[in-house]
């Protein structure tokens, strides 16, 4: 992977400081990762969409080189989409293509609620709209498929699970969940244990799923959206059925899905050029 072709950056927002990775130039394109990863699940992307724009690749609060607040409530939806916020205006623009993987397509999702006019173009992976996903916790189905959300709301016991035999759990979400195991190279998982093992980070990521009932995030009526909207779902997605997407269209105005066989939750990893190629083709209809 040739890292020396992009570069790590931080800006501060909304309080705090965020790490990021970043190469070319051109209109912004913000990519935000899921749990339990960092910039790094973007790695196949970044030199992609480099070549034509300037690709921004962020660690969320609480992840890898980002600030990580000990409060619980610093993990709630309001402060992600003022984080958002503060970096595309902080990096001097003033919309973006937003992408967003799990939590990080969670967060997209909000934010192009919250700020249409800030959303160009919105790419979802592997995330369902939120009004779909709170639909979808209320089956019997996805409650047993989501049962690490529940497992996450008690104190301490997820760190230790998480940080047992050198973050060996870790390892068994990628590779295990994964279709294609040979996506993940040692080096890779090695990368994403460090970013989990830094002072604070089990707890702050975990707060995500602490805050999820909290905050009414599952609960709330969802309009319509005016954004152009992409979703590409990995088919053999264990926590999250393919049931999910289906429907979304009743929340978008201009919506259109790709759906992946033979690929996982992990999708812009395990398919990274399938994913590329619907990503390109999307933005150039517009």
């Amino acid at each position: 992977m040739p890292e020396e072709a992009w570069t790590h950056n931080s800006i501060t927002t909304n309080g705090i400081k965020l790490h990021f990775v970043t190469q070319g130039e051109g209109p912004l394109m913000l990519l935000l990762h899921g749990f339990p990863e960092f910039w790094y699940s973007w790695r196949h992307q970044i030199p992609e969409f480099a070549r034509d724009r300037k690709v921004v690749a962020i660690d969320l609060r609480g992840y890898n080189d980002s600030d990580k607040p000990e409060s619980q409530s610093a993990y709630v939806m309001a402060e992600f989409i003022k984080d958002i916020q503060g970096v595309i205006e902080g990096l001097g623009y003033d919309r973006c293509v937003l992408v967003g993987h799990d939590w990080g397509g969670a967060i997209a999702w909000s934010f192009a609620y919250a700020f249409p006019q800030m959303v160009e173009r919105l790419i979802v992976l592997n995330i369902p709209h939120p009004g779909k996903f709170a639909e979808g916790l209320r089956t019997p189905q996805q409650l047993l498929r989501s049962w690490y959300i529940f497992l996450f709301q008690l104190p301490l016991l997820p760190e230790l699970l998480l940080q047992f035999d050198d973050y060996r759990l870790l390892e068994q979400m990628f590779r295990g969940m994964a279709v294609r195991k040979d996506a993940f190279t040692d080096e890779d998982i090695e990368a994403y244990k460090n970013a989990f093992a830094k002072p604070g980070a089990q707890t702050a990521t975990l707060n995500y799923y602490r805050n999820i009932f909290q905050q009414g995030f599952t609960e709330r009526s969802w309009g319509v959206l005016e954004v152009p909207t992409l979703m590409i779902w990995g088919e053999d997605d264990m926590p999250l059925g393919k049931e999910l997407t289906y429907g979304t269209e009743k929340y978008v105005k201009d919506f259109r899905i790709r759906y992946i066989p033979n690929c996982s939750h992990w999708v812009q990893q395990e398919q990274p050029q399938l994913v590329n190629q619907y990503i390109r083709e999307f933005l150039a209809e517009g």
